[in-house]
């Protein structure tokens, strides 16, 4: 019984992803946790990919991004290394603090977030909200709704 008690009372850190004041997903956000978010650029109609690392106090930094062409507003150098894999341009090493992340999920750029092995789409057709993606601790009872959408709304890849 104490185990049950802990687990649903002690919190825990969770990746969020709010909708206005609506907590739309919750993922568990430990220290090194990271997630891609992934859309297709609006002018390149190629997908772009930007990983993000939860550091230990709790905050968001991007560490990579990934592309296919470079285009209009994209740098030449960001970070401190510039590779090719697999086709991909690859810019590592960022460490850019962006906490809160802010980000308007328009559905002509189809926005998904990869988080371990699963994928979630955020974007809807005929919407573009804005997205908050933050960390914040709550016990497993509080953020198990939030857990629970994500569950279902996720595809396994």
């Amino acid at each position: 019984m104490a185990v049950g008690a802990t687990v649903t009372l002690v919190p825990l850190p969770w990746l969020v992803v709010r909708e206005g004041d609506h907590t739309r997903y919750a993922l568990p956000g430990p220290t090194g946790a990271s997630f891609v978010l992934r859309w297709t650029h609006s002018v390149e109609k190629e997908d772009w990919q930007e990983r993000f690392q939860v550091q230990p106090d709790g905050t968001l930094m991007l560490v990579e991004t990934r592309f296919k062409t470079f285009g209009a507003g994209v740098p030449d150098r960001v970070g401190t290394e510039t590779r090719l894999e697999d086709g991909w341009v690859v810019m590592s090493g960022i460490e850019r603090p962006v906490d809160p992340l802010n980000v308007q999920a328009a559905a002509a750029e189809n926005y998904r977030l990869g988080y371990h092995r699963w994928t979630l789409v955020l974007s809807a057709p005929g919407t573009s909200p804005v997205l908050t993606f933050s960390t914040r601790d709550a016990t497993l009872l509080t953020a198990l709704p939030a857990l629970a959408r994500a569950l279902d709304k996720s595809s396994f890849r």
